[in-house]
């Protein structure tokens, strides 16, 4: 539900922004816009974020305040030091979380002006701001429907296999058809949230909770380095295709199903 808060920003962001460039042109957008969020973020680290369970008067989740008479401290299995970086399941989860990223960030970056020649500036930012509503509603399927004792890694790899169909949606469109097009973009958006918030969840019960803290900022911070060369290699893919869009659908489907295929190669024997 927290993630949650980030995708509403897409919703109101990916129109807003349209608006704001075709009224105040990008700098002054670009100014204003950047002024709001730095007043906004600062009143919430200030008043929301600086406190901490203790200032509360509260505990930390799982813990109590006193110690329960006759309970034993389980011992945890823990991986210090490099082992972490030689283990199969941390390996597979970083790579790919890192290549789901990596496929979204890429398409995501050139979609809208895909979309343009179709739909027209405000129409594609609509739309865009659709497929994080259906981030929305896909991630929070999963945090309601996920069954307890589930396979984190296979409930990861349905949501790849949504956002492939999608992107061979938008393949199969062919920069036409207008009901392919939607359909593509709100199949595709639909595991966009799940491919950030799956992956700490599946940490989480794979790793020791002193492995979790380091196994978390891990994969994350891997998935920022490798997505950040996305945009580029997928314009670079647009300007080998004599249809431009064509390349970059299918290397988003083949990105997300190596993704599938390492989550599936971490599962516990």
């Amino acid at each position: 539900m927290a993630y949650n808060g980030a995708s509403i920003g897409g919703v109101v962001f990916s129109p807003l922004w349209v608006a704001a460039i075709t009224a105040l042109g990008f700098p002054v957008a670009a100014a204003v816009i950047g002024a709001i969020m730095i007043v906004i973020v600062w009143v919430l680290a200030d008043r929301v974020f600086a406190h901490t369970p203790r200032s509360l008067g509260q505990v930390q989740d799982g813990e109590t305040l006193t110690p329960i008479a006759g309970t034993t401290a389980l011992v945890e299995r823990t991986l210090p030091g490099v082992l972490l970086w030689r283990d199969r399941r941390f390996l597979t989860l970083a790579a790919a979380m890192a290549l789901g990223l990596f496929a979204q960030i890429g398409l995501i970056a050139h979609l809208f002006s895909l979309l343009v020649p179709v739909l027209g500036g405000p129409a594609a930012g609509v739309l865009l701001g659709l497929a994080t509503a259906a981030a929305i509603a896909g991630r929070t399927l999963v945090g309601w429907l996920m069954p307890q004792g589930s396979d984190r890694r296979v409930v990861a790899c349905a949501s790849h296999v949504v956002q492939i169909v999608g992107s061979l949606a938008l393949l199969f469109a062919g920069g036409t058809d207008m009901v392919l097009l939607v359909a593509g973009v709100l199949l595709f958006g639909a595991g966009i949230g799940n491919t950030t918030s799956l992956p700490p969840l599946i940490a989480q019960v794979e790793f020791s909770r002193a492995d979790v803290q380091r196994v978390v900022p891990l994969i994350v911070a891997v998935g920022q380095g490798t997505y950040a060369f996305a945009p580029a290699a997928f314009g670079w893919l647009r300007t080998l295709s004599p249809a431009e869009g064509m390349l970059v659908f299918v290397a988003a489907a083949l990105i997300q199903a190596a993704a599938i295929a390492l989550f599936l190669l971490g599962r516990r024997v």
